[in-house]
């Protein structure tokens, strides 16, 4: 493609939400809980910050918000459908309201050339199937998905063009217990994880062939968290570490997509461990069709990892985030006789404890171009902080909008190596309910008024960082100043 300014001619620039986080009207107009509702209102039991009833109230704002996006010069939107507005059963009869208010959201932002570009899943599964069969633990959930798929591409079909399936499958796995509300035995028992992941590759699959089979000129995709995983030190332990932590974490989820398999290396590892999962006969032929229909990967980064060997002897455990907002909280992954998590002390992090690390954005797509030689888009990359509103209605967000432009040059000098780049969807367009820290953790290039506490009117208000993006995008990324 033709280079202009470093970026693509007709190169897409916009933001990203998901439907839980941002929505509302968690059960208005027909919509039956979700998982995330129900975990939401978990995690505001026990830490106080907001469930998912209101958010951003997007549900009621949603013409103002794409007003907005427009205003800063948008050409793509990355959203989701939340099945259990359109499906509250999850199968069954749809409700026409929320149907509606989809096709309602897709033909504001074609009024104002947004492109949409649509997430099936992200975290949030109908609970009457998790309550049917426990959602992801059971091989129903792949027909089941199928089903949803199938029936929102007939919907939106001759409005959407870019479909991405499941969002995060690698945070999905390791945070099971939490995004699907397993039952107890499940939760000290790893081994149904990769079970579950082996049946979204097949939800995965079957959603990207139904892709290519209904949506004239269809692209499918999916958005996965990606980290670059760096060895601790030079010693060839660490350095087998950081090779053992990038097939686990990364190459083990991207060769299913791309090429419809299972890295070696990984599913050696989990047979050593007792975690192998059943495969059944014409499974991998699914798999395999699929990745024949998989034409763009979406990229969520926020930040790089560190590891090193694991120490002999440690239980595996989960990476877990910092709900403090106060830094250096941190618990680090353990994968036992593979790799620890640690500290990289070359790179500063956030106040959530999140590493900045805007080179490891080149790192990951220069190395997955080299590998699978796909076009990819930004489907998240942000920066979660204490924004301030002043009285005079202003918000200085200086330190995101350093954050946004480092990534953006890190972007830039991946396309000069020869990286091939659809969009650009940062996390997120406006202010929203962050999973493990409530409202208090923003990340909008929109403010939202409202706290954890308090709903208020959901008032919309610019950052500095709305009018620095809409320059950016105006010069299609020629100008970050």
């Amino acid at each position: 493609m033709k280079i202009v300014n470093s970026f693509p001619e007709g190169f897409m620039w916009g933001a990203a939400t998901s439907a839980y986080q941002c929505e509302g009207a968690a059960n208005e107009d027909g919509k039956k809980d979700n998982q995330q509702d129900v975990i939401n209102r978990e995690i505001h039991d026990e830490y106080g910050y907001a469930d998912a009833s209101v958010a951003s109230d997007h549900y009621h704002h949603y013409k103002e918000d794409v007003a907005l996006m427009a205003e800063m010069g948008f050409t793509s939107y990355r959203f989701s459908i939340n099945w259990a507005r359109v499906l509250p059963d999850g199968v069954g009869e749809p409700n026409p309201k929320g149907v509606e208010f989809y096709h309602n959201l897709i033909d504001e932002l074609k009024a104002h050339n947004i492109e949409p570009i649509v997430t099936m899943w992200h975290y949030d599964l109908p609970m009457a199937l998790v309550d049917k069969y426990g959602g992801w633990r059971d091989r129903q959930i792949i027909d089941d998905f199928e089903y949803f798929a199938r029936f929102i591409l007939e919907e939106y079909k001759d409005k959407v063009k870019y479909w991405l399936t499941i969002n995060e499958q690698s945070i999905v796995v390791n945070y099971m217990d939490r995004k699907n509300k397993i039952s107890m035995e499940d939760k000290y028992n790893p081994k149904f994880r990769y079970q579950a992941n082996h049946y979204m590759n097949l939800a995965h699959a079957k959603a990207a062939i139904a892709i290519h089979e209904i949506v004239p000129g269809g692209l499918c995709g999916a958005a996965l968290d990606m980290a670059p995983y760096y060895p601790h030190t030079c010693d060839p332990e660490d350095i087998m570490a950081a090779k053992n932590a990038n097939a686990f974490k990364n190459y083990f989820y991207m060769d299913a997509y791309f090429k419809g398999i299972y890295t070696d290396s990984v599913m050696a590892y989990l047979k050593r461990q007792g975690l192998d999962f059943e495969i059944m006969d014409g499974d991998m032929e699914i798999m395999k069709k699929g990745a024949e229909c998989f034409d763009f990967l979406g990229i969520n980064y926020y930040q790089s990892a560190c590891v090193k060997a694991a120490t002999p002897g440690l239980a595996r455990r989960s990476k877990q985030n910092n709900k403090t907002g106060k830094g250096g909280s941190v618990v680090y992954e353990v994968q036992p006789d593979l790799f620890e998590g640690c500290k990289n002390e070359f790179i500063g992090d956030t106040d959530f404890s999140m590493p900045i690390d805007p080179m490891g954005l080149q790192y990951v797509l220069e190395d997955i171009n080299d590998r699978y030689h796909k076009p990819m888009m930004i489907c998240e990359n942000g920066f979660g902080a204490y924004d301030v509103l002043e009285k005079d209605g202003s918000v200085h967000d200086e330190y995101r909008i350093a954050y946004i432009r480092e990534h953006i040059k890190a972007m830039k000098d991946a396309i000069a190596n020869g990286v091939e780049m659809i969009a650009y969807n940062p996390w997120s367009a406006f202010d929203l309910l962050s999973t493990s820290n409530g409202i208090a953790k923003r990340y909008g290039f929109i403010y939202v008024d409202r706290t954890d506490d308090d709903v208020k009117e959901c008032k919309r208000y610019k950052k500095d960082s709305f009018y620095w993006y809409k320059n950016v995008i105006a010069t299609n990324g020629k100008n970050l100043e």
